[in-house]
C-alpha cells in the first residue's frame, strides 16, 4: 500500500474516517487525494491530515490507482457522467448506499473494476463493520487493497451475491440506530426508577459496550450468553420474560426486514431517477 495511490471524492465524515484509518495504519499522507465541491470542507480534511488536494474530480481520477466514490448518492450520476476515463482505469470503491454495480457502470459507460461497500457509523470511530461485493472485472490483487482501505475503520465481509448488501444495509448499516434506540429506552428506564441522568447514562453506555465486547471476544453465542446472565427466578429472567411475552423477538426481526425492503426500494428509485 506504500506505494498506491487512493483518491476520495468527496470529502465528508466517512473519507475523513478512512482516511484517518489509513493513515494510521501506516500510508503516508502524500499518497492520499481527496476533492470535494465545498472549498472549506476540502481545505479542512487536507490541513488536519496532510493529504493532497485535487484541482477537481477529473484530476484525481488520472493521478489515482483507487478512486473512493464518498459523495451523496443523488449527486453520483452527474459526477460520474462528468469523468473522462482514458487508458488509465483504477479500481472504483463506492461506498454510496443504495447504488449498484450494474448503475455504477452504465453511468461509466464502459466496464470497470468495481467495488461496493456498505459500511456503518462506527466507522468514524474506527469499530465498523463493512460488507464488500466486487464486480468480475476486479482482480484478486485490488480485491485485496479494497478490503484493507475499509478494514482501515474496522471489519470487513466479502459476499458474493450484491442483493445481500441489502440484507447488510438493514442489519449492520441502520444497526447502530437500533441499538441507541434500546440505549435511549434503558436510560430513560434508569431515570424513572430514580437514577440521574448522568449516571443512568454512563450505566447505560458501558454496559452496551461491555456486552459487544464480551460478544466479540467468546467463542459462545448470543443466546447462550444471555443464559449465563439469566439466572432462574431472578431479575433477568423477569425481564427477558416480560420481553418475549411482548414478542419483541419477533419485532426486531420484522423491523430488520422492514430495513431491507426498503434499502431494496431505494435502490430502484435511485436508478429510475438518475
Amino acid at each position: 500500500m506504500d506505494k498506491i495511490k487512493i483518491g476520495f471524492i468527496g470529502a465528508g465524515n466517512m473519507a475523513r474516517a478512512l482516511v484517518g484509518g489509513l493513515i494510521t495504519s501506516g500510508v503516508p499522507a502524500g499518497n492520499l487525494y481527496s476533492f470535494d465541491r465545498t472549498p472549506s470542507q476540502l481545505q479542512t480534511l487536507c490541513r488536519d491530515t496532510g493529504i493532497v488536494a485535487a484541482e477537481d474530480n477529473q484530476h484525481l481520477v488520472d493521478q489515482c490507482d483507487v478512486v473512493v466514490l464518498a459523495v451523496k448518492p443523488q449527486a453520483m450520476h452527474a459526477m460520474i457522467s462528468a469523468l473522462q476515463l482514458g487508458e488509465h482505469i483504477p479500481l472504483i470503491l463506492s461506498i454510496a448506499a443504495g447504488l449498484r454495480t450494474g448503475a455504477l457502470s452504465q453511468w461509466f459507460g464502459r466496464e470497470v473494476p468495481l467495488v461496493r461497500a456498505m459500511p456503518n457509523t462506527p466507522a468514524l470511530v474506527r469499530a465498523g463493520a463493512t460488507g464488500l461485493y466486487a464486480t468480475r472485472h476486479v482482480t484478486d490483487s485490488q480485491r485485496e487493497i479494497a478490503e484493507t482501505i475499509m478494514r482501515a475503520v474496522g471489519i470487513t465481509l466479502w459476499l458474493e451475491d450484491e442483493a445481500q448488501l441489502d440484507a447488510v444495509t438493514a442489519l449492520s448499516g441502520s444497526g447502530p440506530a437500533y441499538f441507541f434506540y434500546l440505549m435511549e429506552a434503558m436510560e430513560l428506564a434508569g431515570q424513572q426508577l430514580g437514577l440521574p441522568e448522568e449516571t443512568a447514562r454512563l450505566l447505560t453506555v458501558q454496559t452496551a459496550f461491555g456486552a459487544a465486547k464480551l460478544a466479540l471476544e467468546v467463542e459462545e453465542e448470543p443466546g447462550v450468553l444471555r443464559e449465563r446472565v439469566t439466572s432462574p427466578g431472578g431479575t433477568t429472567e423477569q425481564a427477558i420474560q416480560h420481553l418475549d411475552k411482548h414478542k419483541t423477538r419477533d419485532i426486531l426481526i420484522a423491523a430488520v426486514k422492514a430495513a431491507r425492503d426498503r434499502s431494496e426500494q431505494l435502490a430502484q428509485q435511485l436508478e429510475q431517477t438518475s
